[in-house]
């Protein structure tokens, strides 16, 4: 049996678990720190319910693409669980999927985000958005403070 290609992303940062949860679903901080810059979502869509969905319309200079996916598992706080297509895939109906685990660390969070079953010729792609992305939201949740 082969493993399961995955990506996993650790990265402590400067607020709460409850704080770093509401911005993985607050429409406008997902605007400034979802997409590894320049890249900017000029949408963001979300119905914060297990099973609603989510929508980011996202330019990346001249190309345009979109993400879609629906929440699995919403823990206030602990943890943020979803799926992830993009428009731009070679199958663009193939679901992965997100992991966001949060932990209390003092009066900070270390946040580990996996994300598994991505298309293979994505993983190296993806490992180096998330990384930027765990990095811009750092800085975003610092700069709020």
């Amino acid at each position: 049996m082969s493993e399961i290609p995955r990506i996993t992303i650790t990265r402590r940062l400067p607020a709460t678990p409850v704080e770093v949860y509401a911005e993985w679903l607050d429409p406008e901080g997902l605007r400034e720190w979802m997409c590894p810059h320049p890249a900017r979502p000029t949408d963001v869509a979300v119905d914060p319910v297990e099973g609603g969905g989510f929508r980011f319309d996202i330019a990346d200079g001249p190309t345009t693409m979109v993400v879609t996916g629906r929440y699995l598992a919403l823990e206030p706080g602990k943890l943020i669980k979803f799926t992830w297509s993009c428009d731009t895939w070679a199958d663009p109906a193939a679901e992965s999927v997100v992991t966001i685990s949060l932990t209390a660390r003092g009066g900070d969070c270390d946040m580990t985000l996996t994300h598994e079953r991505l298309p293979a010729e994505q993983i190296a792609n993806h490992r180096s958005g998330w990384t930027a992305i765990a990095e811009q939201l750092g800085t975003w949740l610092a700069e709020q403070s």
